[in-house]
Parts: structure tokens; sequence; C-alpha cells
């Protein structure tokens, strides 16, 4: 097994603990265990809880930088590009472990610095889609609502159902062609 399969593995151990039971069971032993995996395994790994954690929001970041930039890239109109990419990917292309938001969460009950990737990402991706070609304003309001609808699911605060979701999503990919 490769060395960032194994690291994967662990991050998604991690992630799986924090979403099923709770931030303050993320523990180096509980991941290992549940990752099947030694101790000195994982600290091989990730030498700390910090280092764990940090590993679950770069892992994510990643991810999400990697989706929203090949999918505005292979957007054939420039205006809304951007945009269009972040509500697409933020609906229907979220990393395939849903567990694996839950690193935010971890990250913001360890150490809210551990947040910086994302919040480096958000810079990004708010310059991209405030020259996007569309009303600045408007954009905004788009991905505030295309983030309020992902955070609601993701604090288990509010699911809006299948089928209103979809009216959603395709009411802001609409204002994002206007």
């Amino acid at each position: 097994m490769s060395r960032n399969s194994r690291k994967l593995e662990i991050l998604n151990a991690a992630s799986k603990i924090v979403s099923e039971r709770g931030i303050f069971n993320l523990t180096l032993e509980a991941t290992a265990k549940e990752a099947g995996i030694s101790k000195g395994g994982l600290l091989y790994h990730f030498p700390s809880k910090e280092a764990l954690v940090s590993g679950m929001v770069n892992h994510l970041a990643d991810n999400y930088r990697e989706k929203i930039t090949n999918n505005a890239e292979n957007d054939l109109n420039d205006k809304g590009k951007w945009l269009r990419s972040y509500v697409n990917v933020t609906f229907n292309q979220t990393y395939q472990n849903k567990d694996m938001n839950s690193g935010l969460l971890a990250a913001k009950a360890v150490n809210a610095d551990l947040l910086d990737p994302i919040r480096q990402l958000y810079s990004e991706w708010q310059e991209e889609i405030e020259n996007d070609g569309i009303d600045p304003v408007k954009a905004t309001i788009i991905r505030l609502a295309t983030d309020g609808i992902w955070l609601a699911e993701l604090f288990d605060i509010y699911h809006i159902g299948d089928e209103k979701k979809d009216i959603v999503y395709k009411t802001l990919l609409e204002w994002a062609n206007e």
C-alpha cells in the first residue's frame, strides 16, 4: 500500500470518528483503531492530533480546488464560469466521503488557524467570482446561498429536501447565466 493511500485511509478514519461520534472523540488512539493500524503507524504519518486535523483540512481544500478549477476551465462560456463551477461542485460534486467535511469542524475545535487553507481558498474563489463578468454583488449572493445550504447540511441544522434543493440549484445556475 502506498504512503498516500495509507494517509487517505487515516484521514477517512478520523473523519468518520468526528462525523459519527463527535469532535471530542477524535483521538490518535481512536483514529489508529478505526484505520486498523498501530498508533506508531499513525504517528509516522501524522505526529500529532493537530497534524491529523491539518491533513484533513488540506486534503479537503485540495480536492475542492481541483474540482472547481477543472469545472471552470472546461466551461465554454467565460462569463460566470467560476460562479457556475462553485455552485455545481458544492451542490453535486462535494467530496465523495461526506464525513471528510467534518474535518472543518475538527479544525475549528482543535485550532482555528488550521482553517487557514480553506480561508485562503475562499478568498481566491471570491476574487474569481467577483471578476467573472457578473455583477459582483449578485455573484456573492449566489455564493452565499450555496454556502448556506452546504453549511446547514454540514451542521445538520436543516436539510431542505432533494426536490427543493434541486430547484434552488437550478435557479442559482440560471442566475449565474444572466
